[in-house]
């Protein structure tokens, strides 16, 4: 009888966000398929208040930024023992910031993490975060796209999506995993399904032919054809 301890199992995928909000996790998380994987313990959550590491009576963790301007900064003290609390040195997941000024969140980046250990997430909040902690903490800042979030809550549910759908037994079928925008460099080809005929718009004859190798050049060329109309900075990246 197995007493549960098996070493030839690989752990789960563990994700620890640390953040203002933790009542925001599991959140989207917790429903279709991340949330039936969660609930099998295929991968792990873990919210951490950061306030709980806050200074004085009202657990203060902002202060005005340094030189003047606008609005309020995470502190490097109380985000420093936040980090140090939740992944200690010898932990080897890499250290996320969620941040507008990061590099690009991209499905390489992606598939990337999903194979390895999970992240430790930091969600900033306010004006930004003191960059003591982020050369200090050795935290890689990531962004989903060129615009700005309230926090980055919201932008740490979607790199998280974006992993543990990629994890092994997520999906029904690898190939889901694969045959999808991004995974070749290029935007995904046009779907259909029944009925064959739909306001006067049909399933175009190729689909329904039976031949996969035709199948095949169609759905590459329309792959293609896609990405230079909506895409062309990826064909320029040398995808076309």
């Amino acid at each position: 009888m197995s007493d549960g301890t098996d070493t030839g199992m690989m752990p789960p995928w563990r994700a620890t966000v640390l953040t203002l909000y933790p009542e925001m996790f599991p959140g989207p998380l917790g429903l279709s398929l991340s949330g039936d994987a969660l609930a099998r313990g295929a991968w792990s959550l873990e919210a951490r208040n950061i306030r709980e590491h806050g200074l004085g009576r009202h657990r203060n963790v902002d202060d005005t930024p340094a030189g003047g301007g606008a609005g309020m900064v995470l502190r490097c003290d109380v985000l420093g023992s936040a980090i140090d609390a939740a992944a200690p040195a010898d932990d080897s997941r890499p250290r996320l910031l969620m941040s507008p000024r990061g590099k690009p969140l991209s499905q390489a980046r992606v598939r990337a993490l999903a194979e390895g250990p999970g992240a430790v997430i930091v969600c900033g909040r306010f004006e930004g975060v003191d960059e003591r902690v982020i050369e200090g903490r050795g935290l890689e800042e990531v962004s989903i796209g060129d615009y700005v979030l309230s926090g980055g809550e919201i932008a740490a549910l979607v790199l998280i999506d974006a992993c543990v759908r990629l994890l092994p037994g997520v999906m029904g079928k690898h190939e889901s995993g694969v045959e999808e925008s991004f995974e070749d460099g290029l935007l995904e080809y046009p779907h259909y399904t029944r009925p064959r005929d739909w306001e006067g718009r049909a399933i175009p004859d190729v689909l329904m032919g039976g031949n996969h190798g035709q199948i095949a050049r169609w759905r590459a060329e329309r792959s293609r054809a896609l990405t230079r109309t909506r895409r062309p900075d990826l064909l320029r990246d040398g995808n076309g």
